[in-house]
Formats: C-alpha cells, sequence, structure tokens
C-alpha cells in the first residue's frame, strides 16, 4: 500500500470533496488543501480563502499520513480522475501551509443565526466591494466592518464582513434557503467558527492565523 494516500469509498464524498476544493482553487488558484485526520476517524479538508479565515469541510475518508497537504490543482485533477477509491495526491506541499489550525475540540455555542441573513450580508458587501473596490479586491475598511454580534452564555462575539464573505464564497450554504436554515457560532479562547450546512469556517479571535510550521 501506498505511504501516501487517500482512500474514498462513497461516491458522494468524493463529489463533496471536489466541490470543497474547486471553490478553494477559484479563490486562489495556488491553494493548498491540508488534510488532516480527526479523533472521530473523519477526515477534515482545510484550505484558505483569502479572507484571513480559513475553511474546513469534514468526509469520510482514509489517510495517511493522517496530517498531510496537496496542491488544490492536483487534488481536483486526482479526485476528477478517479473510478474507484484511491485518489492521487500529488507531490508533498507540507512546507507550503504556515498557519495553525484551530482545535478539534474545546468550542462552545454561542448563538444561531439565520443563514439567510448572512447570505444578505454577503450581497450586501459585494455591492459595495464592487462599487468601492480595487483590483486588489475589497477594500481592508469593508472586510474589517463588523457586521453582525451575537451573544449567548458569557461571550459576546462580532462577526467582521470578511468572516461572512469566506462562508458564502465557499457555498457552504445552500442555494434554496428553508426559514429555518441556521448557521451555528461556536467559540473558543482563540477561535470563533461557523458551522453551516456544507462547512465550516474559522478566524483566529485575535487577528491573523497564528503562523507555525506544519
Amino acid at each position: 500500500m501506498m505511504e501516501r494516500y487517500l482512500h474514498i469509498t462513497d461516491p458522494v464524498e468524493r463529489e463533496n470533496l471536489a466541490t470543497f476544493v474547486g471553490k478553494a482553487v477559484r479563490l486562489d488558484e495556488a491553494a493548498v488543501i491540508r488534510l488532516r485526520v480527526r479523533p472521530d476517524g473523519r477526515v477534515g479538508a482545510w484550505a484558505t480563502t483569502g479572507f484571513d479565515a480559513l475553511a474546513v469541510r469534514v468526509i469520510d475518508a482514509d489517510l495517511r499520513p493522517t496530517d498531510t497537504t496537496a496542491g488544490g490543482d492536483a487534488l481536483l485533477q486526482g479526485l476528477e480522475a478517479s473510478t474507484g477509491g484511491e485518489i492521487e495526491l500529488g507531490y508533498s506541499m507540507d512546507s507550503a501551509w504556515k498557519g495553525a489550525l484551530p482545535p478539534d475540540n474545546g468550542f462552545a455555542h454561542v448563538d444561531d443565526v439565520p443563514a439567510a441573513a448572512l447570505v444578505e450580508l454577503a450581497q450586501r458587501g459585494a455591492a459595495l466591494a464592487k462599487e468601492h473596490g480595487s483590483t486588489h479586491g475589497p477594500p481592508t475598511s469593508l472586510l474589517d466592518q463588523e457586521v453582525l454580534e451575537v451573544h449567548g452564555g458569557n461571550e459576546r462575539l462580532a462577526i467582521a464582513m470578511r468572516t461572512v464573505f469566506a462562508l458564502t464564497a465557499m457555498g457552504f450554504i445552500p442555494e434554496l434557503i428553508e426559514p429555518s436554515e441556521l448557521v451555528r457560532v461556536r467559540a473558543s479562547r482563540s477561535w470563533i467558527r461557523l458551522d453551516a450546512r456544507y462547512g465550516s469556517v474559522a478566524k483566529h479571535r485575535t487577528g491573523g492565523l497564528g503562523l507555525r510550521p506544519l
């Protein structure tokens, strides 16, 4: 058996991962995907978003080694070419990933937000970005603007536009939104996490991603 491999038996899970990787590559042609086995045995696929937030989708898969990285384009090609469970990862990109990941545990539920409200915020933000942005993208003042406040328990959290953009840009909210569709906001001491139906985004609470080597 190969020393470095990803094996996904379920074709639906392969399609889910391909969708996630495709979104990440559209945001950044040079996207790197970090794959890591979780304590529950499932695999978390992580990507940066360009909005100072990380995105993750969890899939049922077998992975060796238990923490590795792959180029987004190579992984996408491997997923599209796979006719069975074995997926070619391409060359290891461990040296290209320097961001710390949030912990798997230790998050407390703060509040639930209607998904439709977040989509509306993203649409309004996109309109402002188109009006006031440049070739370098939306203005930093817009990305850093706190557009939502949630509170629960002893926590009061402000959600910035960049986090909302990251969630919607990765397609984590269904296109057809039911009124009951919610996005769950959780927090740890160092991270804020938004959990939607198709994935999650995490933002470091102190600003930045806490860089360290893989």
